[in-house]
């Protein structure tokens, strides 16, 4: 009887100490769970956040109706994985073409920059939607292709202006410390003329969608 007891005692209480760790564990499990499903996700591995980064970018656009090169870069913080503020710029190039006016070949060069914020949907998922937009001022200049023999150039004109740029970009996680992102902005200049000899230079010359692919590293 007595070795009875003793056994039903040890089988209470190896039950007992079964429990607790099955609970410790199931604790465990949870947490562990919690942890992964607030940390960030990436296509290549894991992801932490320290709050910046530094991104360059390129892409087409079309300004006075040519064909046209822009390309910039931006650094900004990061509050809280969603929206990041940060400084900037960009700077552009059309292709050359015959000015019948000044009976020359002309381009349009120039660049702007400014203050940027940004946006960011669900920064943790791999695949996710971000919103940059631009407040600035920059410039403009009407160039002409002066001497072909010395192959130097003349600033015809030049004109100053505010600008308005916002956009939307798909972005990818690919590892903890890069991202790429396939996006567009739109330019809203304010008002202005340059290249007055020709009127082709005008707010509306550069008011125009930029298509882009944006490299960002950091710590997001």
């Amino acid at each position: 009887m007595k070795q009875t007891i003793l056994i039903l005692i040890m089988l209470t209480f190896s039950s007992i100490l079964a429990l607790a760790q099955e609970e410790e564990l199931t604790k465990k499990e949870k947490k562990q769970d919690k942890q992964y499903n607030t940390e960030m996700k990436t296509l290549f591995g894991k992801h932490r956040s320290n709050g910046g980064y530094g991104a360059f970018w390129m892409g087409y656009s079309t300004i006075d109706n040519k064909h046209s090169l822009q390309f910039g870069g931006r650094g900004s913080w990061i509050i809280q994985h969603s929206f990041a503020i940060g400084f900037g710029g960009s700077g552009f190039i059309n292709e050359y073409h015959y000015d019948i006016t000044l009976d020359k070949d002309v381009f349009l060069t120039g660049g702007y920059g400014g203050i940027y914020l940004e946006a960011i949907l669900f920064p943790k998922q791999p695949v996710h939607l971000a919103f940059p937009i631009l407040f600035g001022a920059g410039g403009i200049s009407f160039v002409s292709y002066n001497d072909p023999d010395w192959n130097t150039n003349f600033v015809e004109d030049y004109e100053a202006f505010l600008i308005i740029e916002p956009g939307v970009e798909i972005e990818l996680n690919l590892t903890r410390f890069m991202r790429v992102g396939f996006g567009t902005t739109y330019r809203y200049p304010t008002s202005f003329n340059a290249g007055q000899v020709s009127g082709s230079a005008d707010t509306e010359s550069l008011r125009g969608f930029t298509y882009n692919i944006t490299f960002k590293f950091g710590w997001f």
